[in-house]
């Protein structure tokens, strides 16, 4: 795992908090740079907790940091001591992202959300033992800033009474069970779950014009999605009604944009990737991923990923190819972004270029973070057998990388970069000698299809398709290296001829391991599907949904609760009764090449032969007895309770800024 910056939290005041309401990550993260949490590598002497070492969130050197931290604190009295020792530790407890609201919050807290359950709680025991007992630098002091000097006083200095210092320390109502009563977190125990016995499809398209690579949702929320076929064609669909009996509604004869003189479709080179901008509606930018033939288009040529970056040999290496990045708009006299029905032609401009080593591994797919607005692109390794430059755990080279770019503040120079974007400054490599800021996480092979859990954002799930024995399925995280040229899933890779580059020794790296994989016995190539929040089937809603290749599909469940843990259940599908276009029963589909979603949350299946919906499971005589979850009510309204800290943290909408900075007042 990536060590970065120390926790810098403890210096920030208690209260100072976003001002909305957010879900928690629910799956092990560290509240430092809300990377994946790893071994400790050496003996943890003062956070010793074996939980901590095993799997936690703490080096040696922030072990000897804490002890340092809380040696300062000066406490005299054994129980207080004991206390703070505890609040200090639990940075380095795998669960500290969400003790600590560090994916939920601009800026982490102090100390972690503490247990409040009951008269006796952890709270009421910390402020019996401590409430009176001075202290130097206490995370708890909440009306003194960075950059200030801190005094020693003791908790009844800054808080009246229990109440107001626990109700300041309670988790947030949507962090359900996340608060630290003293020790590593517990997770919860499985919970009784029924995989879906089978999903009921409807054929929707035959695929006359090429299967299509990707379906996204109109961004209007309206029943109209975007397709795009290998060639370089994207077409807008009218979706009908499940059930309906008709099929998808496309004027083949109209592409809504058309770049087949600029791509191919040759092999794994096409149109591999498409985003709208999260605020389409009103600026009408969005974004391709495409590979190019710079013989042909001389405008796209771009650096060689063969160099001294990778140590390959650039003689015997020929890029011909690039992988592109690039704006497009549907901006023109007359329309709006909601009524265009054809994009402008010609590309805004060129955000992203990169010449391929080989014809495959190119990935591709593109995405708008839910909550940061970034956009994520994955390119697999660059090609050939056994990853021979080693680029996927090359920090120099975006080969075999997941990257995160900033398309909304353009540089004044791209010298250096990639293209016209600029690199967040919380990117974990940003600014790190010998590595590209781009880079989010790396030992990726070749990430075909992502998704982010519509309800449970920080959920990144990416299938990486494996070589020679095993497909994977991951979960994306800040700075995570998921293992690749060193891993094929849990397994040590084993090249079968010398490879070159920079060789990486298993040992010397925390690779985060798949939440799930299969041999290949059951599949050929792996592709990544969605969680499913589809109204239609009750059954497989809250499951994860992929498939491969060989049409064979699975769901998987994550149990226990936010554990990171997947139970998985082969997955049989049959055609519905209403299906507009012929399907066959219970035969493999014909090769699935991706997966989409609606802006209802409803699940399409593309597939060589055809793009297929998930229908209510009645419609195939499938028995479900499971029940939909009710649908969101509106948002909460404010709370009426006295302290401030539960007033904005209560609050579905406040004013920016100015209601949290009351606190300084």
């Amino acid at each position: 795992m990536f060590r970065g910056v120390g926790f810098g939290g403890g210096v920030a005041a208690l209260l100072l908090l976003a001002c909305s309401v957010f879900s928690t990550t629910a799956y092990p993260l560290c509240a430092k740079n809300l990377e994946a949490p790893g071994p400790s590598g050496a003996a943890l002497n003062f956070c010793s907790a074996p939980e901590y070492a095993a799997n936690g969130c703490c080096t040696a050197q922030d072990d000897t940091q804490i002890k340092a931290t809380f040696d300062a604190m000066n406490i005299s009295d054994p129980s207080c001591a004991a206390f703070m020792k505890q609040i200090l530790c639990s940075k380095c407890d795998p669960y500290s992202a969400d003790l600590y609201g560090a994916s939920q919050l601009t800026q982490a807290r102090p100390v972690p959300y503490l247990c409040t359950n009951g008269t006796g709680s952890y709270c009421n025991q910390l402020w019996n033992a401590c409430s009176t007992v001075a202290i130097t630098n206490s995370p708890f002091e909440p009306n003194l800033q960075n950059g200030t000097s801190k005094s020693t006083a003791a908790l009844n200095s800054f808080y009246s009474n229990d109440i107001t210092f626990c109700t300041g320390s309670a988790p947030q109502p949507s962090s359900g069970s996340f608060c630290f009563n003293g020790t590593a977190f517990k997770l919860p125990e499985p919970v009784a779950n029924t995989a879906p016995a089978a999903i009921c499809l409807e054929r929707l398209d035959n695929s006359t014009k090429g299967y299509y690579l990707n379906l996204i949702p109109h961004p209007d929320g309206s029943d109209r999605v975007f397709v795009n076929t290998q060639d370089g064609l994207m077409y807008m669909a009218n979706v009908p009604e499940p059930g309906s009996g008709k099929p998808f509604a496309i004027d083949y004869g109209a592409p809504f944009l058309n770049i087949t003189h600029r791509t191919l479709n040759k092999g794994e080179l096409g149109f591999m990737g498409m985003a709208f901008h999260p605020d389409f509606l009103s600026n009408g930018r969005f974004f391709i991923s495409y590979n190019c033939d710079m013989t042909k288009n001389p405008d796209c040529k771009a650096e060689c990923g063969c160099g001294s970056a990778n140590f390959c040999n650039a003689s015997a290496v020929y890029c011909q190819y690039s992988a592109i990045v690039a704006e497009y708009t549907v901006n023109a006299t007359g329309v709006t972004p909601q009524t265009a029905v054809q994009a402008n032609p010609e590309e805004v401009r060129r955000i992203f270029s990169f010449g391929l080593p080989y014809e495959n591994h190119h990935a591709g797919g593109l995405w708008f973070g839910p909550v940061d607005k970034y956009l994520y692109y994955p390119l697999g390794d660059g090609g050939l057998y056994d990853d021979p430059w080693n680029n996927a755990q090359n920090l120099n080279i975006p080969l075999g990388k997941m990257m995160r770019l900033d398309v909304n503040n353009f540089p004044a120079s791209t010298a250096g970069l990639y293209g016209n974007y600029s690199i967040p400054t919380d990117n974990p490599f940003h600014g790190v000698n010998g590595t590209r800021g781009e880079v989010w996480a790396y030992g990726l092979r070749n990430p075909w299809r992502c998704s982010f859990d519509r309800q449970r954002p920080s959920y990144f799930y990416c299938a990486d398709v494996g070589q020679d024995t095993i497909e994977e399925v991951d979960l994306i995280s800040k700075g995570g290296n998921y293992g690749w040229r060193v891993y094929e899933g849990t397994n040590v890779f084993k090249p079968k001829t010398p490879p070159g580059g920079r060789y990486t020794n298993a040992n010397s790296i925390n690779a985060i391991m798949p939440i799930i994989e299969y041999n290949h016995s059951s599949g050929i190539s792996i592709c990544g599907g969605y969680v499913s929040y589809s109204r239609q089937d009750a059954c497989a809603y809250g499951n994860y949904l992929y498939g491969d290749l060989n049409g064979v599909m699975w769901s998987a469940y994550e149990n226990p609760p936010m554990s990171g843990k997947y139970t998985v259940s082969d997955l049989s599908y049959k055609c519905s009764s209403k299906t507009p276009v012929a399907c066959n029963n219970d035969t493999a589909l014909d090769g699935i090449i991706s997966y989409g979603e609606d802006a209802k949350g409803d699940i399409y299946v593309l597939a060589v032969n055809g793009a297929y919906r998930m229908v209510n499971p009645s419609l195939c005589g499938i028995t479900c007895t499971e029940e939909l979850p009710p649908l969101p009510g509106p948002a909460p309204a404010p709370s009426t309770a006295s302290s401030l800290f539960v007033l904005v943290r209560n609050s579905a909408v406040c004013l920016v800024l100015a209601l949290c900075a009351l606190v300084w007042l």
